[in-house]
């Protein structure tokens, strides 16, 4: 096997059949092969979970809350929630497969099969968003993972020429106008757009039919588009990087509006990366140089949470440490490219202290970012009881707030995306404005999701929909649009 710059080895391959009949496409069904590789992170930490010491996973029932001197009685689903959740991590301890190993399979898609995705949780987003999801599972290993709740046993498989999909894509949306939208195209997409919003509240079963819909009404139209680079995966990880799967992605972007310069696409990369991420190189070309052939186009969202180093380092396994996800920040400023806001996720509400909040928002700051959004933990109660006893390893007392912060009966219907319990409206409303308080004296804004909004009953008095900076729900750029509005 043979390194490449970004230390890239010949994957074997496992599975698959040659084609011999000359393709005028660069897939082929009879082509489609499966390839192993195994790879190096780019970063990992001296300490991980198998290595605490004195760390033994323990059964989070009654007892155990009671010990800890939790003040608040779960109901009896959240408490068999724990304890489920409690026997699952005990099994993954002993077998480990906490976090994810260092191998992937590559597999070719047929780009015409693939189904859109609308990342759209509310139906009231700004404007259509679609996700780009080139790998099925994630190698940075986030124990509080909302798309897997902290489960990374799953194969990492990666699609090689995901890169056709989202040509195919780009030219269907955003290609050149097959004719102008109409009044009653743009009434019709309002109008699914608010059936969306009233599905995923009442109708959870009619959301796909109906995202199917919009999707269809949006070809060849060229509407204002952000393209998501990935929300259920990390972007620029060793799979997709040492793939050269995301350098063929971005490259894709290139070609598009090389083609379509009036093009309304935007990309939208949200990324725990750090700077050899950026410095990975494939074909000659590394993630940056490509970012910079994009700048005036696209938006680099870092991703940074609110915790202690050995904490973050827990619970975000293959991540890069803030200090170079930072770097990565600055990087990107330097070249020109759009990278002056972030996502501020997990919030522990444990440690949402001033000392915490200036700690954290002055770093920011320092590093050029203008705005943020927060994103409080999230979590079924089966992850609930595995995060809690990470915290509990380092302080007791945080763990025992961390779990009043969620458990209480009164809270069981404050949901977020996917049916996972927030904390504590009250508290998250009184974190926001805590936050928001320090924040403000920075001159930074506040993005905040209309599910949000809704859950919490936060107006347009507290938090702008477009704020002062030009940021709006997940922190997208509205003047990225500028030109063409």
């Amino acid at each position: 096997m043979r390194n490449n710059p970004c230390g890239i080895f010949e994957p074997n391959i496992i599975k698959g059949k040659e084609c011999g009949i000359f393709c005028s496409r660069e897939y082929h069904r009879e082509s489609q092969m499966k390839k192993e590789m195994t790879f190096t992170s780019f970063y990992s930490h001296d300490r991980d979970v198998y290595s605490l010491d004195g760390f033994e996973p323990q059964i989070v029932d009654q007892a155990y809350l009671d010990r800890l001197g939790v003040t608040v009685t779960p109901s009896s689903q959240t408490l068999a929630g724990l304890i489920n959740g409690s026997r699952i991590f005990m099994e993954r301890m002993k077998n480990k497969t906490v976090i994810p190993v260092s191998r992937l399979v590559i597999e070719d898609i047929d780009p015409d099969e693939v189904e859109t995705e609308i990342h759209n949780y509310t139906g009231r987003c700004p404007t259509l968003t679609f996700e780009i999801n080139p790998v099925k599972g994630c190698n940075v290993g986030c124990q509080y993972c909302l798309v897997t709740d902290g489960v990374h046993e799953q194969t990492l498989t990666a699609y090689g020429n995901y890169h056709l999909y989202v040509r195919k894509l780009l030219k269907e949306m955003n290609g050149t106008p097959l004719k102008p939208a109409s009044q009653e195209d743009i009434q019709k997409k309002n109008h699914l757009l608010k059936e969306l919003a009233d599905a995923i509240e009442s109708q959870p079963e009619r959301k796909k039919e109906i995202e199917r819909q919009i999707t269809e009404i949006s070809k060849g139209k060229n509407w204002n588009h952000y393209y998501y680079f990935s929300p259920k995966t990390e972007a620029l990880q060793e799979p997709t990087l040492k793939t050269g799967i995301a350098h063929k992605i971005l490259k894709e972007f290139i070609a598009h509006f090389e083609e379509y310069p009036d093009s309304n696409a935007r990309l939208f990369i949200a990324s725990k990366a750090g700077v050899r991420h950026l410095l990975c190189e494939y074909e000659g070309e590394t993630i940056l140089d490509l970012f910079i052939k994009l700048k005036d186009h696209m938006q680099f969202n870092t991703s940074v949470s609110i915790m202690p180093a050995e904490f973050r380092n827990i619970l975000e396994p293959y991540a890069a440490p803030i200090e170079e996800r930072l770097k990565a920040v600055a990087l990107c400023q330097e070249n020109g490219i759009m990278a002056n806001s972030a996502l501020v996720q997990p919030i522990f509400t444990p440690y949402l202290t001033q000392e915490h909040i200036k700690e954290f928002f002055d770093a920011l700051h320092a590093a050029g970012i203008v705005n943020y959004k927060p994103e409080f933990l999230t979590a079924c109660m089966e992850n609930l009881a595995m995060l809690g006893q990470w915290l509990g390893y380092f302080d007791k007392s945080l763990e025992k707030e961390l779990y009043e912060d969620y458990i209480m009966p009164s809270n069981a219907d404050h949901k977020k995306q996917r049916g996972r319990t927030a904390p504590d409206r009250a508290l998250s409303i009184t974190n926001i404005r805590k936050m928001m308080d320090y924040t403000q004296t920075l001159g930074m804004t506040t993005s905040i999701c209309y599910w949000v909004r809704k859950q919490l009953k936060i107006d347009n008095s507290l938090i702008p929909i477009i704020n002062s900076n030009g940021f709006q729900c997940l922190g997208y750029q509205s003047n990225l649009f500028k030109k063409n509005d």
